[in-house]
């Protein structure tokens, strides 16, 4: 079975290159462009994984996560935060806000699948095929 990956991201060339990366072995993207969309996509598909931006328009990616994990049903999705934020502390404060994990951009198309895959739940990773990008 394909996992299901949410990918909230404004900037349509790093939504592309994720999607890209992540499609060639084997899962399902759906892409929202906004924290509001986002969580609303969220509700609806019920994914394996989150990968968050964090500067987003509107409603950045810490307000995501915390409304992400208030509800019940979304609590349990993990969210791995892809984000230029690289200063100290910067890292902590994600995690305190309810990510479970930290990748910083530019992400590197060679590591980026194992890297999201440690937090996919057993049984939902990608079909093993690792193909050059």
């Amino acid at each position: 079975m394909k996992s299901t990956i949410l990918v909230i991201e404004d900037n349509e060339k790093n939504a592309y290159l994720v999607t890209f990366i992540l499609e060639k072995c084997g899962y399902r993207i759906v892409h929202a462009r906004d924290g509001k969309t986002g969580i609303a996509m969220a509700s609806q598909i019920k994914p394996d994984l989150i990968l968050l931006d964090i500067q987003l328009p509107a409603m950045d990616g810490y307000t995501v996560a915390h409304e992400l994990k208030k509800d019940g049903e979304l609590s349990v999705i993990p969210i791995v935060a892809v984000t230029s934020y690289a200063m100290l502390g910067d890292r902590e404060r994600i995690l305190a806000a309810g990510c479970v994990g930290y990748i910083e951009k530019p992400i590197n198309p060679t590591t980026f699948v194992a890297e999201i895959e440690q937090y996919l739940p057993a049984g939902k990773k990608g079909d093993g095929i690792r193909r050059g990008y």
